[in-house]
């Protein structure tokens, strides 16, 4: 990965060079060519508009090749296809609450400044990362310019969703002069540690260790504070749960909308009267997002939502991703306790383990 530099312009003859180097032996310059494309072309006209140069904004989307499999990921999430024990055991192993321990650690400075600045536990922000990345260790092997080229240009239903992040990414890489084809992330274009997508990125990324560069892409430090201020940006409200157990029926019932992935939005009266029966004291008036979770076949677990497990999903709009980053910031904080790690920041407070 090309490292990321501190917003200098490249000069003329360093574009027509970047030109080149994009056009890799072995890569078509059909798919998504400029000069052969409109959609691509467009796009181009469009960024022009916008002062980036039309020698770098063509080479780059020749570099682009079409991926097939990029279309065949999106179909296949496994939120869409595992039951919650299912899922919760890709992301509950000792190894992934162990990792996040060690990286709460390695920059504890980081994490307190973000507590104290945003509000989000430690531990939260780690479960993000870990779940996303497991702490930065896999952020994808999908080139991102052929992963949102191709969303951007062949997704049946999504095709101007991606549209937008692909124009995000080419802004993006251009500012930081970063090489667009060094990058990889997702299937669906997520980048870095956090795995945000480029509209996100732009967002929400913030500059956490004053180097003047938001590095989501190589800086752990920078992706700590992006986190937290994705989660504070969205209404995070520190201090409060994020979820409550319940009981309920052998099968849930079908007056109940469970699963919503919307702001609480089911008083605890009616839950009781479909047979749902929230363990703490909440008033009857109080709005839930109602849980079913499939733990075995035709066995379920009930749980509550409140608003914090609103903001976990929108991060992923999944009730089983929002879940098992709970659960694992859960876990992290049981370990750390365990062994009595004090998050308090040290008198420079600019973020440890860089």
């Amino acid at each position: 990965m090309m490292p990321v530099g501190k917003g200098k312009r490249a000069s003329g003859t360093a574009v027509a060079a970047l030109a080149l180097l994009m056009l890799a032996p072995g890569s078509s310059a059909a798919d998504f060519d400029p000069a052969e494309h409109d959609g691509a072309r467009q796009l181009v006209d469009t960024l022009v508009d916008r002062g980036i140069e039309r020698e770098w904004l063509e080479a780059a989307l020749r570099s682009a090749e079409f991926q097939q499999g990029v279309l065949d990921a999106m179909e296949g999430a496994a939120e869409r296809r595992l039951r919650w024990d299912e899922y919760r055991e890709i992301f509950l192993q000792p190894e992934r609450i162990d990792r996040g321990v060690a990286f709460i650690e390695a920059h504890h400075d980081a994490f307190a400044r973000a507590e104290a600045n945003y509000g989000v536990p430690a531990e939260m922000i780690a479960a993000i990362i870990g779940v996303e990345t497991s702490y930065g260790r896999f952020t994808g092997r999908h080139r991102v310019i052929d992963s949102l080229s191709t969303l951007a240009f062949h997704h049946p239903v999504r095709g101007s969703f991606f549209h937008g992040e692909l124009t995000a990414f080419l802004e993006i890489t251009r500012e930081q002069d970063v090489e667009p084809g060094s990058l990889k992330g997702s299937y669906a274009g997520a980048m870095g540690y956090p795995q945000f997508i480029p509209t996100s990125y732009r967002a929400y990324a913030v500059d956490f260790d004053g180097d003047g560069v938001r590095d989501l892409w190589t800086n752990p430090v920078d992706a700590i504070g992006s986190v937290a201020n994705y989660f504070a940006e969205h209404g995070w409200q520190p201090g409060s749960p994020i979820y409550h157990e319940a009981q309920g029926p052998d099968t849930p019932p079908a007056t109940v909308d469970f699963n919503r992935t919307a702001r609480p939005y089911a008083s605890v009266a009616e839950l009781a009267e479909a047979g749902i029966r929230v363990e703490a004291g909440l008033d009857d008036d109080a709005l839930v997002v109602p849980l079913s979770l499939e733990v075995s076949e035709e066995a379920w677990r009930y749980r509550v939502g409140h608003e914090n497990f609103y903001v976990i999903t929108r991060y992923n709009h999944s009730h089983l991703y929002a879940m098992a980053v709970t659960e694992l910031a859960e876990a992290i904080e049981a370990s750390r306790e365990l062994d009595a790690h004090p998050l308090e920041p040290t008198s420079n407070g600019t973020g440890g383990g860089e």
